[in-house]
Formats: structure tokens, C-alpha cells, sequence
């Protein structure tokens, strides 16, 4: 299995399942950011659901496109991007928790981005 592969199981797992958690547990999560809005903690895991089919989906391919490979990794970017103005403005007057989960996501989303870039390089380089 190539690196590039097993990078996209983890991002697409790990996407899934917090976006599993985010609408399971909408009420108690968006308590936990100090938000009244339940429905936009909600709406965010719906969207990580899909995002996680399209990397599970792009994963499975053979050969991997890679232009959906450049596409994840864009997502990834502007999600990082969102994070950082969340949280550097401190937009949606948050909890300090909510803004420190935020930040801890954002870093994972950089980490999931990079590796995913590094793995397309060394996939798409000629030998």
C-alpha cells in the first residue's frame, strides 16, 4: 500500500469519525464551544461525512487521481485557513476550549495536508 494511500485512509477516517461525533453530539459539543448553535456544529460534521466519502473514495482508486488528491489537499488548506481566522480574530465569540479544539483540528488538518502533498511529490515524481 502507498504512502499516499495510507495517508488518505487517515484523513478520510479521522474526518469521518469527528464528523460522526459532531452530529451525534451536536447539543453537548456546541455547549462545550460556548455556541447556542447545535445546528452549525451539526452542519460541519455532515460536511466532514462527505469530505470523508470523497477521500475514502479517491483512496480506493487505482491508479489514485490526482487531481481529487489536489483537490483534498485545497480543502485541507482552506480548512486550516478557516481555523486560523477563527481563531486569530476570535470570530463566533467561542469558549477558550472551543477555540483550543479548534486550533488542536487545525493542526492535525495542516499535518493530513503536508503529508498528503509530500506523498503526491514522491508518488508523481519521476524515477
Amino acid at each position: 500500500m502507498s504512502n499516499l494511500k495510507k495517508v488518505l485512509l487517515i484523513n478520510a477516517t479521522s474526518s469521518g469519525a469527528t464528523g460522526i461525533l459532531l452530529v451525534i453530539f451536536n447539543q453537548y459539543l456546541a455547549d462545550l464551544f460556548g455556541t447556542p448553535h447545535a445546528w452549525a456544529v451539526s452542519e460541519v460534521g455532515i460536511f466532514l461525512i462527505f469530505f470523508a466519502g470523497l477521500v475514502f473514495i479517491t483512496s480506493l482508486q487505482e491508479p489514485i487521481k490526482i487531481l481529487f488528491v489536489k483537490l483534498i489537499v485545497s480543502l485541507d488548506c482552506l480548512w486550516v485557513a478557516a481555523s486560523l481566522l477563527i481563531v486569530s480574530l476570535g470570530l463566533f465569540k467561542l469558549s477558550t476550549i472551543g477555540y483550543a479544539l479548534i486550533t488542536a483540528v487545525g493542526l492535525w488538518v495542516a499535518l493530513m495536508a503536508f503529508l498528503q502533498y509530500k506523498s503526491l511529490k514522491l508518488t508523481t515524481s519521476p524515477q
